[in-house]
């Protein structure tokens, strides 16, 4: 099983400090063997603020690290004109001497399309498309786009990348037709467990699997990387009172996001934010125990080293740890350690 971190939450930091969690924890995972740093693309929401270009943060990352991957969680590709994506990552691959990787998403945020507006009504099939328009660009090829005046240019990115291949993963939520699409492309998969159990991912996992068979024949397994919250210490109730808080107030600010997907108890259509406040709170604590116990990676290294098993027993190659979602900096960062202890318990 490999480690990695994410990132996606905290955006409420003091001006200038935002981004020392990311920084201190890259250097961290660098220095300890996990396999990279992960960050998202977010726009125009408190929710996951910090991160609105993942081409950036991946080059700050690239100048304060030097083996750790670093990885787009995600790229929502219908934002974005493919050559910009492919030159974009292109300069990190360089910058990194290599060590870029991308997961695309196709966006589901209505508002986020204010940047496409065109492509929000087809989205899945503009994702697809752009994946393999970026893959070409990214091998050398040229590709042919209309100018300004309406004539073809056929167009190649400089600076051309390290890697000859880019590293791609598709994100998905849980769609079982997303992770066939995925094997059917050949790539990997990043998802999480916000709106799906271990048995459904397990039976997505398996979909996955077949369709990169049936495409690709045996020899190619591709990859799976989860998302998982993540906390450990020495003790699992210490580490239960210590993200309760702050955890809590991350499910609160992100409502709409989560806790209708986390805890499956809404029927369609109901408005969580006209629920009464006594009820909201009550979803956001059966959210909180739901997380806590099973759906994200809370506790001690023993709790971890046997969800690792349950995982690996599934599928899954790479736990990606999301781990700023509120708990103090100097908390968070005291804790990775845990992260590489457990890297090194569940080594095969």
């Amino acid at each position: 099983m490999d480690f990695s971190l994410f990132f996606f939450a905290e955006s409420d930091a003091a001006a200038g400090d935002g981004y020392r969690l990311l920084l201190e924890s890259a250097r961290f995972a660098d220095a300890n063997g996990l396999s990279a740093v992960w960050t998202p693309e977010r726009h125009f929401h408190s929710f996951g603020g910090l991160y609105p270009n993942p081409a950036v943060t991946g080059a700050a990352l690239a100048a304060v690290t030097e083996r750790v991957g670093i990885r787009a969680g995600s790229v929502v590709a219908p934002l974005h004109h493919p050559v910009r994506i492919a030159e974009e990552w292109s300069v990190v691959d360089n910058l990194s001497n290599g060590r870029v990787g991308v997961s695309f998403a196709s966006g589901w945020h209505g508002v986020d399309f204010v940047l496409r507006p065109e492509n929000y009504p087809d989205r899945k099939n503009v994702m697809v498309d752009a994946v393999e328009t970026v893959r070409r660009l990214w091998r050398g090829e040229a590709v042919e786009f209309s100018d300004g005046v309406g004539e073809k240019q056929a167009i190649r990115i400089f600076p051309a990348p390290v890697q000859s291949e880019l590293p791609v993963w598709i994100t998905s939520a849980g769609s079982a037709e997303t992770f066939r699409a995925a094997g059917r492309l050949g790539v990997r998969v990043l998802t999480h467990l916000l709106g799906q159990g271990h048995d459904s991912l397990a039976e997505n996992i398996a979909a996955y699997r077949d369709e990169l068979s049936q495409t690709y024949g045996n020899a190619d397994r591709g990859q799976v990387a989860v998302m998982l919250h993540t906390m450990l210490g020495t003790d699992r109730d210490e580490v239960r009172e210590s993200v309760r808080e702050p955890f809590s107030n991350y499910l609160r600010s992100s409502v709409d996001l989560i806790v209708r997907t986390a805890s499956g108890l809404l029927p369609p259509g109901l408005d969580l934010n006209r629920l009464p406040d006594r009820d909201k709170e009550f979803l956001i604590a059966h959210a909180f125990d739901r997380y806590f116990t099973t759906s994200g990676l809370f506790g001690t290294v023993d709790d971890g080293v046997e969800l690792v098993n349950r995982l690996r027993a599934i599928g899954v190659d790479e736990i990606a740890c999301l781990i700023d979602f509120g708990v103090p900096h100097d908390e968070v960062l005291r804790s990775l350690r845990y992260i590489a202890e457990l890297r090194h318990r569940t080594e095969r």
